[in-house]
């Protein structure tokens, strides 16, 4: 399937108020922050919409303020009230959807990690002629479920790129940490591992609680005396295994999916041997940017296609210029 890439787009130019919808998880009711205005310039002079941005992300999880960071940059730029909420559970998710169409909002971009769970809400949307793009989850089923296009990584791509560097580092038993279980995307991210490493085993643990990780994580390190790398599949996670490594006495080497200034520093140290970056930024910042173009003149970016932010190995060689955009929150 023919996939298209993503270039950064300018950055933004003035500050917009942002406002958010109420919300059911603990962090969804926080107003979006002001983006930052540094770049100078004017805001579009479209009229003013409003843009639903509701995620499955867990409170305290930081990958999502780099997927908000940008997208508060392009609402900025393009004139948009961003209305940004979020909740793990899908239930609640898919209540936030139907908030965001009885607010009658002008689009609405959402992660699909529980597709299922969403299928009804986002019905409702589409009838109601709103716009729907998805990022970050979802790349196989966003057009069954109405959105024109996604944002994201191609999650089994990105776990065979883990696999093949695995194989070039000779690490050959992989414990791959999966932190919410029946997430589409973790689940195959995993398995794109195993494809390529037949020996990875997969290890499930409660990720809204990091006492439980720790724990879980310990002990299957304690049991496992061949288990030679293991894998989180987010920097919080990640950050919270390699602790475990210590407490079990454990020899495996580290490896991470995504990234936040903390990990880009312990691969720059040599602590955790890479990550896999989807360039979060970028998701946020082309899910509300499309949703503005569509708007604005029917432009239908990605011709019905996924547009892909990753996946991109980032390793020792390549931390420091990471490290350096990890701190200014836009990767």
């Amino acid at each position: 399937m023919k996939k298209f890439s993503w270039r950064k787009a300018a950055l933004v130019a003035a500050v917009v108020p942002m406002m958010a919808l109420s919300a059911c998880s603990s962090s969804g009711g926080r107003p979006a922050e002001n983006a930052d205005a540094g770049a100078g310039g004017q805001a579009a002079s479209t009229p003013r919409i409003k843009v639903a941005l509701i995620t499955h992300a867990a409170p305290g999880d930081t990958f999502w303020d780099i997927v908000r960071k940008g997208a508060e940059e392009a609402a900025a730029k393009d004139n948009v009230e961003l209305l940004y909420t979020s909740d793990p559970e899908g239930g609640r998710q898919a209540q936030l959807i139907q908030q965001a169409v009885d607010q009658k909002v002008d689009g609405i971009a959402v992660t699909l990690a529980k597709p299922d769970a969403l299928k009804d809400a986002l019905r409702k949307a589409t009838d109601a002629g709103i716009p729907v793009v998805s990022l970050n989850a979802g790349e196989s089923v966003f057009a069954q479920l109405g959105a024109f296009t996604h944002f994201g990584s191609n999650e089994k791509l990105a776990g065979e790129a883990v696999g093949d560097k695995l194989n070039s580092l000779g690490l050959k038993h992989p414990v791959c940490v999966i932190q919410e279980q029946g997430h589409v995307g973790l689940e195959a991210r995993c398995a794109g591992v195993k494809s390529k490493v037949p020996a990875t085993e997969i290890l499930y643990v409660q990720g809204t609680d990091m006492t439980q990780v720790s724990s879980t994580v310990t002990a299957k390190l304690q049991a496992t005396a061949d288990a030679d790398v293991i894998i989180g599949l987010g920097a919080p996670y990640t950050l919270t295994i390699l602790k475990a490594v210590t407490t079990a006495g454990s020899k495996a080497k580290v490896a991470s999916f995504d990234m936040n200034a903390e990990l880009a520093q312990k691969i720059a140290d040599g602590a955790v041997e890479f990550t896999v970056d989807q360039q979060p930024w970028l998701q946020g910042y082309g899910s509300v940017d499309a949703l503005w173009q569509a708007k604005r003149g029917g432009f239908k970016l990605g011709g019905g296609q996924p547009v892909l932010t990753g996946p991109t190995i980032v390793d020792k060689a390549g931390a420091a210029n990471a490290l350096t955009f990890a701190q200014q929150g836009i990767r």
